[in-house]
């Protein structure tokens, strides 16, 4: 059987935008709460850039549109093309019949698109691209960012074949092989994550992040500090008195790097993981978290997934994080993530036989420590 994956953890175009109350065409997520829309800023947009082939169309001479604030919008912000995307052609051929593409699951099939565009392409985002994703918030797009060129160039567009081993975030592996492997093939970060980790896991033996031989590293744009990363890595420039690079021991290259594209995320926000928290004042905050990316990389990249160390139903049983497995710590639940949603979403993919989702079982005799 064939990819299993675990884890750990112009004016022109201005012009045609108006603002409509009470219409749009948001799309409802499938497995978990109801998505209400109940928001008062959604818009419409009189033509469609967005078509199935592998380009999206270019037109003449533009500019710039002014900058779009997310201080604007007192909630999440729709617009009629929010559920337009990218699409690659032709799909990943499937390579084992157990693929989760021959899923007989009605709502899963209706919501998953499997040539939808992953990664970014040097040459994928032009100025029309650039306006189109001005449109939503980071990590979706380019709203609130004045247009600055090296923003247009990313990174290479990622062809894999499945069968890898990923995982992400703090990636603690020792003492861990049993469940996570001791290989990691592929490693999903953001600039953030990939620093943070090193202190933040240390205790637990993180030393670096992983850079197994024939390693490939996918990054989420989380926002403007992750572009100025990718400036920094791409041209070996230094930031903040250290070179990006150094954080991929000698690992990284154009050709193993990638970066996931804005619509991609958009679309697992928007198909799978669309909380009510976007219609709160700090909609701009919400997104799904970097596991759910992972897993949703994964579920579009391998015919058969396994998720380890993702939240189940009896997580107050649990720590933090899988490596405190010493410690009994209180699961903490940020503004910016919908835990309880993608909770949800695991095990309902799980019982549909959609993605392997381990739940841990605790043994009654072993009674996890207060820090």
């Amino acid at each position: 059987m064939s990819g299993i994956k675990r884890f750990s953890g112009g004016n022109m175009f201005y012009e045609n935008l108006k603002l409509q109350q009470n219409e749009g065409n948001a799309t409802q997520p499938l497995f978990t709460t109801t998505w209400t829309l109940n928001t008062t800023e959604t818009t419409t947009w009189e033509s469609v850039t967005m078509s199935k082939t592998n380009e999206t169309k270019r037109s003449p001479a533009e500019h710039p549109i002014p900058v779009i604030r997310k201080s604007s919008f007192k909630k999440l912000p729709l617009w009629n093309f929010d559920d337009i995307y990218n699409l690659d052609a032709p799909p990943r051929p499937m390579t084992c019949a157990q693929s989760l593409r021959n899923s007989e699951d009605k709502a899963f099939q209706k919501a998953f698109l499997p040539n939808v565009r992953m990664f970014l392409h040097k040459d994928n985002i032009n100025m029309r691209e650039w306006n189109r994703l001005s449109h939503f918030n980071n990590p979706f797009g380019f709203m609130d960012m004045k247009y600055e060129a090296y923003l247009l160039t990313s990174s290479q567009l990622m062809q894999w074949r499945p069968g890898d081993w990923s995982l992400m975030n703090g990636a603690v592996i020792k003492g861990y092989e049993e469940d996570v492997g001791n290989r990691t093939s592929v490693y999903v970060h953001t600039s953030h994550s990939i620093t943070a980790s090193l202190y933040i896991f240390k205790k637990y033996g993180y030393k670096s992040a992983p850079h197994d031989e024939g390693i490939k590293y996918v990054m989420i744009p989380e926002g403007l500090r992750d572009y100025r990363w990718l400036k920094g890595l791409i041209g070996g420039e230094k930031l903040s008195k250290k070179n990006p690079r150094t954080y991929y021991s000698g690992r990284y290259n154009e050709s193993n790097f990638y970066v996931l594209h804005q619509d991609f995320l958009r679309y697992v926000r928007n198909r799978f993981l669309k909380s009510n928290n976007l219609n709160r004042g700090y909609w701009a905050i919400v997104r799904p978290t970097n596991g759910a990316f992972a897993i949703f990389t994964a579920l579009h990249a391998c015919d058969t997934v396994s998720a380890y160390g993702f939240m189940t139903q009896d997580y107050a049983k649990y720590p933090n994080y899988y490596a405190q497995r010493t410690q009994k710590t209180r699961v903490i639940f940020y503004a910016n993530h919908d835990y309880i949603q993608e909770m949800k979403l695991w095990k309902s993919l799980h019982d549909r036989k959609i993605l392997k989702l381990f739940q841990r079982t605790e043994k009654k005799d072993r009674t996890p420590k207060q820090p």
